[in-house]
């Protein structure tokens, strides 16, 4: 009996691991917890999951609130970057988008917007908007897979934005400093909101299996994926799932 209970043990231990590697997270930049990173602080072990679907830990699983917030790369106003990800599975694609937010994760605006296929490609580019400020700020990945729960993945790592300030009494300023943060959120009014689906406790829209999501407001930058038969999203999008 106690060799059959610990085949038992071992086997649902190999399930359950085999489940947590089965999804996807941001690789470059490393976010908040990542258990690959050689930064001292808490690791989540389970950052493959999803968010809560009663959205209680949205936004970044609440981790900006309680862990050291320490800036992994550094990114000029106006410049291009690489988003890498990795993980064994991609649930037959899905939409992602690329998002920044200078006020501590409260608000999220979008740089990229990647309608289908993602993540099935590994790396895409964004771009910082030239008129972006100076400040300690989040970027994030979100994912709405295709195929599985109807469910939203989000991770998010802490950068440094490079720019010009708004004023030069902000010039002088911590670029930690609130003030600093509000002028560079501020600026990215002009993007669109985040989409945020699949969490009850934020709103009640919810995405549709085996449809890749098509975001109410992509923005300007936007990339659209093949589907399955290889025909271009494009020419097929809806403008929206929850307006």
């Amino acid at each position: 009996m106690a060799r059959h209970s610990f085949l038992r043990t071992v086997c649902t231990l190999s399930f359950l691991l085999t489940g947590a590697l089965a999804h996807m997270q941001m690789e470059v930049p490393s976010p908040l917890r990542d258990p690959h990173s050689s930064l001292d602080g808490p690791k989540d072990y389970n950052i493959l999951t999803p968010l809560h679907g009663d959205g209680s830990d949205f936004t970044c699983k609440g981790y900006q609130w309680n862990t050291p917030l320490i800036s992994v790369e550094t990114y000029e106003a106006g410049g291009t970057y690489q988003l890498k990800l990795k993980g064994g599975a991609t649930h037959g694609g899905g939409s992602c988008q690329i998002a920044l937010s200078c006020d501590n994760g409260i608000n999220f605006k979008v740089l990229k917007s990647i309608i289908g296929g993602c993540p099935i490609q590994k790396e895409y580019e964004f771009t910082i908007p030239p008129s972006a400020q100076s400040a300690q700020c989040l970027l994030a990945w979100t994912w709405f897979n295709k195929i599985g729960n109807r469910e939203m993945y989000m991770n998010c790592a802490v950068v440094e934005i490079v720019g010009k300030p708004a004023s030069s009494e902000e010039q002088l300023g911590d670029i930690d400093s609130p003030d600093m943060s509000n002028a560079a959120q501020t600026a990215l009014a002009g993007l669109p909101d985040l989409f945020v689906a699949n969490l009850d406790g934020v709103n009640n829209c919810k995405t549709k299996e085996t449809v890749d999501a098509d975001f109410d407001d992509p923005g300007a930058d936007v990339l659209y994926g093949a589907d399955t038969d290889g025909s271009s999203l494009k020419a097929r999008a809806i403008g929206g799932q929850c307006t």
